[in-house]
């Protein structure tokens, strides 16, 4: 477990950590992401703790504070780690998530003995991830997602409209829509298969109430709001950052028939709205800070409020889709895509989302939209990688020499989105961990006397 030889000598590790992480662990010193748990053998009612991982093990903050290990000018003096949700954490900003983050790289290092030489503390601190359930890492009281990819609004163009031409605010302004936090769920919630109005294929004037026969997957990133603004003072696209508290995984299910049917004249509704999985993990912008890279240039040139100069960028995180269907025993990676392939930044979004005084609250939801990239292999929906159906997507089968094949996700297959950046030179890794889902067949007519057409 412990990456020491006897106990008070620390082995040299790598990961300059006492604590052992596997080399291809998302979860090195470098990143310490947060979340909330509690210990799975403690039953489904035990109380809700913020953690952090460091390789396959918890970090127990609640021990920690407990301890009065945290003894900075913040949050010796905050109870706010103490608790069972993010939120609280997230309002006290910059000065005190850096304070925090110094203490437990500290309180971790290969050289601090607190907790290295501290076996009944160390006991206390440390939980395997394997004996934790994850819990959503904080209470969303309002979730907004966008449209931010170029390449995956061309291609929705392509399919629906038979145009890569972008909508005329497309390259103005970041486009997006108020989701429904209700249904944002942790990874590893399943999603049920929903029922809607969908067009009838022999008359669409005469739509039918039937489950949805195309479920889509979104892969995105989403992030989570530190610090809010109050109503009527917008967020400035200098200070956004700021108020980023960090970044998460995010996989925006999508019932493209409901979709289809419902989305002129206001946009998603029912075809979006029943079930959002976020992976647990919040991984902060600083430790993102070694793969930021450049963005993609804006033609035409933003108006003022969006211009971010010479602070613009983007960051260099490879993101990947699996797909595993329910009588096979291996996943298949089905597309790799890039946050780097966005075209708006997080600091956009946001500056534009609180431009006309809509305020913002700690632990608000936002996400990217679908990360696609400018080729097939980095579309990031079934919609586009299928091409609306048209085209089949293989996966692994029941039998190794004869793949599967998909167009749209079907019951019982489990979704599995991963995240991960790496610096070959620093060797430093910062990743996600899973964002995963499965998908269970739509509740049957027992709660419904018959499918129905309207009209």
């Amino acid at each position: 477990l412990w990456g020491v030889g006897a106990w008070g000598h620390a082995k040299p590790m790598e990961s300059s950590t006492f604590v052992e992480v596997p080399p291809e662990s998302d979860f090195s010193i470098f990143n310490l992401p947060y979340g909330v748990f509690s210990p799975s053998d403690r039953g489904w009612h035990a109380p809700k703790r913020i953690g952090v991982a460091i390789g396959e093990q918890v970090l127990d903050l609640s021990e920690v504070a407990a301890a009065n290990l945290f003894t900075g000018p913040i949050l010796s003096k905050n109870e706010s780690l103490l608790g069972g949700e993010l939120n609280a954490f997230m309002a006290l900003g910059p000065a005190a998530w850096t304070e925090a983050r110094e203490t437990i790289k500290r309180l971790l290092s290969s050289g601090e003995g607190v907790l290295r030489d501290d076996s009944e503390l160390r006991q206390k601190c440390f939980h395997r991830q394997c004996d934790v359930r994850m819990h959503l890492p904080a209470r969303i009281g309002d979730y907004t997602d966008f449209y931010a990819s170029r390449p995956h609004a061309e291609n929705m163009g392509q399919i629906f409209r038979r145009t890569k031409t972008l909508p005329s605010a497309w390259l103005k302004m970041p486009i997006g829509y108020h989701g429904r936090a209700s249904s944002v769920v942790v990874s590893g919630t399943p999603i049920r298969r929903p029922w809607g109005q969908v067009a009838h294929p022999e008359d669409p004037s005469a739509p039918m109430f039937a489950p949805s026969e195309c479920v889509d997957i979104e892969l995105e990133v989403a992030f989570f709001v530190g610090q809010g603004n109050d109503l009527g003072d917008p967020i400035t696209i200098d200070a956004a950052s700021k108020h980023i508290f960090g970044m998460t995984l995010m996989n925006d299910w999508t019932a493209r028939d409901i979709q289809k049917h419902e989305y002129v004249p206001l946009g998603p509704f029912n075809g979006k709205n029943f079930g959002t999985s976020i992976s647990p993990w919040i991984v902060t912008l600083a430790a993102l800070e070694p793969f930021k890279c450049e963005a993609i240039a804006q033609d035409p040139p933003v108006l003022p409020y969006l211009d971010e100069g010479s602070s613009r960028h983007s960051f260099d995180i490879p993101l990947t889709i699996a797909c595993q269907g329910s009588s096979s025993s291996a996943s298949t990676v089905i597309s790799r895509s890039n946050v780097k392939n966005l075209y708006w930044s997080f600091e956009q979004m946001l500056a534009h989302h609180t431009v006309t005084g809509c305020n913002t609250r700690p632990g608000d939801l936002i996400g990217s939209g679908t990360v696609s990239g400018p080729t097939r292999g980095e579309s990031a929906s079934l919609l586009e990688l299928s091409w609306n159906g048209t085209e089949s997507v293989r996966i692994a089968g029941p039998d190794p020499s004869r793949p599967a094949e998909r167009t749209y996700v079907r019951d019982n297959d489990t979704i599995i989105l991963t995240g991960c950046a790496y610096n070959e030179a620093s060797g430093k890794r910062v990743g996600f961990g899973r964002c995963e889902g499965t998908l269970l067949p739509a509740h049957g007519h027992g709660w419904r006397s018959e499918a129905s057409s309207v009209g």
